[in-house]
């Protein structure tokens, strides 16, 4: 798709975006997060760091992250569902007030209240075999 094809807010329009969410305002807010995603994944891409997830759409080198955005809203990539007393960072992702949830592998792997020790720890049931190659006398 080149430049010229999608030339702002006026593709996609306004009216057509409008039945993709709850109102207008919230249509701006929903578009205006999903830029700045958009923004701090291309800024973090030299620090390789990969913490946010990029155009879901195919783009063009100077096409601004407000149009990609509003384009992957008409397209149905994204949908915003409303998160009653959410907040969100400063790169428009929802911020947690819970404790992430731990591995449920953990204890398991590495279980708590073991003394560690340098020496490796070997036991054995009954008395070693012979080997097969010896012979009895």
């Amino acid at each position: 798709m080149s430049l010229s094809e999608h030339e702002g807010i006026i593709d996609p329009s306004v009216d057509s975006l409008l039945g993709k969410a709850e109102s207008k305002y919230g249509l701006v807010i929903f578009g205006a997060r999903r830029a700045r995603q958009i923004n701090a994944y291309y800024s973090q891409l030299q620090e390789g760091l990969f913490e946010h997830v990029g155009p879901l759409v195919d783009t063009d080198v100077n096409e601004k992250s407000l149009s990609i955005a509003m384009r992957e809203i008409e397209e149905d990539v994204i949908e915003s569902h409303h998160i009653e007393g959410g907040r969100f960072n400063e790169n428009g992702q929802l911020i947690h007030d819970e404790e992430p949830v731990s591995d449920f592998f953990s204890a398991d792997l590495f279980p708590t209240g073991i003394e560690e020790t340098s020496e490796p720890f070997v036991e054995f049931s009954g008395e070693p075999e012979e080997q097969s190659g010896q012979q009895e006398a």
